[in-house]
């Protein structure tokens, strides 16, 4: 399955080069691609792209992350995670959706839960006589 981003390939707002490290907060609109070592705080509701040589340790808040590098720590997405056969992903997951696909690695745990639902009351179930 191929990842397609909802904006323009002109759309990236920046990109993180293999053997580029980043220490602290990152903030961005429409997307970012991380091919080299981020840790710290991921802030956006645009999409996170973990390039093969990418790595991330922190805690992640973002629209959609596609992985196919190696991911540690939180993440929330609000609209999906999607995980390619060689990405790694060791972290605690909240999505609505959650793609993993065959070759992944993925330890941690998984709320798949949709935010226009949280607070909504369980429907019950009525039986009704034919």
């Amino acid at each position: 399955m191929k990842f397609k981003s909802e904006g323009k390939q002109s759309d990236l707002n920046g990109f993180l080069d293999h053997g580029s490290y980043l220490e602290g907060e990152l903030r961005f609109d429409a997307s970012f691609r991380v091919d080299g070592k981020l840790t710290g705080k991921v802030s956006s509701e645009g999409d996170l792209i973990v390039g093969d040589s990418g790595e991330i340790e922190g805690e992640l808040k973002v629209g959609q992350i596609f992985i196919s590098g190696t991911v540690r720590g939180t993440i929330r997405a609000a609209r999906r995670v999607q995980i390619a056969p060689n990405g790694k992903v060791f972290a605690e997951i909240d999505t609505p959706a959650l793609i993993i696909e065959d070759g992944a690695t993925f330890e941690g745990r998984c709320a798949m839960s949709r935010e226009d639902v949280r607070g909504a009351a369980v429907p019950k179930l009525v039986a009704q006589k034919a």
